[in-house]
């Protein structure tokens, strides 16, 4: 089996709700890069990137373009040999960014196109370890909410199943306390609670912050820094007994190699399009599992959950339903946990008829 060629798709997908972030940052739309990498055989591996405005997808679906063309003529059944071919080529552009981004989508597509050559689920060609794993709703409880919206929002995913769930911080310390007080009263303490902070604070600050919540018992305070500044994330975990969380901006087990020999952080979170796509997701957590490390995902629920239920130290995985609309086939839940699909590759095929009407110029 060979590659032929390589086709990406720019869309742009509306959220159901708009939402503001800790960041300030308004979200009504995320425009995405459809990958498909085409074989000889009629097998296509899929694959995506994104990103929170549409106007920047051309440099994004422009570098898979390019980089997609050296691997013309490959067999898509050696993944890791074609990603250290791919590393080679970024030496020019840097192995971070949208280099890093290409790599990225491409890899996944492999891993997708071989599992089905096998006709197997990237479950089993991985090595499976478990068929469901717990989840974290994250796509709600938002800054811009009011204080009763979150409360009902939260109380709506406990209904729901989730026995775990994600909230935004950002709006001034006693208002962010005052708001995780009202949360954690609603959900009791049978539901874990994490907190984002999305970079938005100084170590002073969240040291600060992170002892008044304290009290609520946070499964993680994630992010409570500019992620560039480890030496200030570390200096958070060390003052706090909540757990750390950070890794979603960090590029590859180089990044997160940086993160380990800094003791900045208790769990890390992989964010499929920067840590390297499936091939060194799977290497990072190695080197979280060396060191007893809890690991999970950001975003990319869908095209993560068969590689996390493969990783033993993998507690959970972050639940965004954003680009379900994409796929023929939605996530299913049972007990709180994402049920591993058992389909061929990643388990989840792109709906191209569906597509054709998001597609952007």
């Amino acid at each position: 089996m060979k590659i032929e060629k390589i086709e990406t798709t720019a869309v742009e997908l509306k959220l159901r709700t708009p939402i503001v972030n800790a960041s300030r940052i308004k979200v009504d739309s995320v425009g995405c890069v459809l990958v498909r990498l085409r074989t000889d055989a009629g097998i296509d591996g899929e694959s995506l990137l994104f990103s929170l405005r549409s106007q920047y997808l051309p440099p994004l679906q422009a570098m898979v373009d390019a980089l997609g063309k050296t691997i013309v003529g490959e067999n898509p059944a050696y993944p890791e040999r074609i990603w250290e071919k791919l590393w080679r080529e970024m030496y020019f552009f840097g192995f971070a960014g949208i280099s890093v981004f290409a790599i990225s989508a491409l890899d996944t597509a492999l891993w997708d196109a071989h599992a089905k050559s096998l006709n197997l689920p990237l479950a089993t060609l991985l090595g499976g370890f478990r068929a469901e794993v717990p989840a974290y709703a994250s796509q709600g409880l938002w800054v811009g909410a009011t204080t009763d919206e979150l409360i009902e929002e939260a109380a709506g995913f406990k209904a729901g199943g989730f026995k775990a769930m994600k909230m935004r911080l950002g709006l001034g310390m006693d208002e962010d306390v005052r708001r995780v007080k009202a949360v954690r009263e609603a959900v009791g303490y049978d539901v874990s609670l994490m907190a984002d902070c999305s970079r938005g604070f100084t170590v002073d600050h969240a040291i600060r912050l992170g002892r008044k919540l304290e009290e609520f018992r946070l499964t993680w305070l994630e992010e409570p820094v500019p992620a560039q500044d480890i030496a200030g994330i570390a200096e958070v975990a060390a003052a706090l007994d909540t757990p750390v969380a950070i890794g979603e901006s960090d590029y590859t087990s180089y990044g997160f190699r940086r993160i380990l020999e800094a003791r900045a952080a208790g769990i890390w979170m992989m964010d499929l399009q920067r840590v390297g796509g499936i091939s060194e997701m799977k290497k990072v957590a190695a080197l979280a599992r060396a060191h007893d490390i809890p690991v999970s995902n950001h975003i990319f629920t869908e095209h993560s959950l068969a590689v996390l239920s493969t990783i033993s130290n993998c507690n959970v995985i972050e639940y965004v339903d954003w680009f379900e609309e994409l796929y023929e086939q939605r996530v299913e839940m049972a007990n709180g946990c994402l049920r591993v699909p058992e389909r061929p590759g990643v388990g989840f095929t792109f709906d191209w008829k569906r597509i054709e009407r998001m597609k952007v110029n």
